[in-house]
């Protein structure tokens, strides 16, 4: 049988990436935030699925010195890198995690775009946020792994625990804002 030899030349192109100072910000708060979210795992919790949320304030403050395209990335990477640090990608508690934090930055988004800065500041962002990312959380979990209305019960723990958490992380981001204001 005779054949027809196909050879393919290969090229090589070299693509130059630009690196932005935006960029090296991002991927600084993307490592605060991944090395919060990796030490609040090995925190105790008196009940599953509720945690402080410490990463969260990087997002917030993120939202308040880049914006909100960057505390995406910052709150997306922070998501998928401590996933596969601790071991947890493509599992429910990934699945969790991405909708808890698409819910709250959504919420971020749309509070901060909309809301007027005068009476919505630092702490009022990071209750409307954990309350957001309790609830996506929560309706991923009745969506998908506890399909039955049972789980209406554990909502005001969780929403509790939101408000407490949402607060003190407003709090600690208010006293970063008004620090880094007062540097020159």
């Amino acid at each position: 049988m005779g054949g027809r030899h196909l050879t393919a030349s290969a090229t090589k192109t070299l693509r130059r990436v630009r690196i932005t100072q935006d960029d090296i910000l991002i991927a600084r708060w993307a490592a605060l935030a991944i090395a919060l979210a990796v030490a609040e795992a090995g925190l105790p919790s008196p009940l599953p699925g509720i945690k402080p949320g410490l990463a969260n304030i990087v997002t917030l403050l993120v939202l308040y010195r880049a914006g909100w395209r960057a505390a995406v990335w910052v709150s997306l990477l922070r998501v998928l890198a401590a996933s596969l640090v601790l071991g947890g990608f493509f599992s429910p508690g990934f699945a969790m995690s991405v909708s808890g934090a698409g819910c709250s930055l959504l919420m971020l988004g749309g509070a901060y775009l909309l809301l007027p800065v005068r009476w919505f500041g630092p702490v009022s962002l990071s209750l409307l946020a954990a309350l957001a990312h309790m609830g996506g959380q929560l309706l991923l979990a009745r969506l998908w792994l506890i399909p039955h209305n049972g789980i209406i019960y554990l909502v005001p723990v969780f929403a509790g625990a939101a408000l407490i958490f949402g607060l003190v992380n407003g709090l600690i981001v208010a006293w970063i804002q008004q620090r880094l204001e007062q540097e020159p």
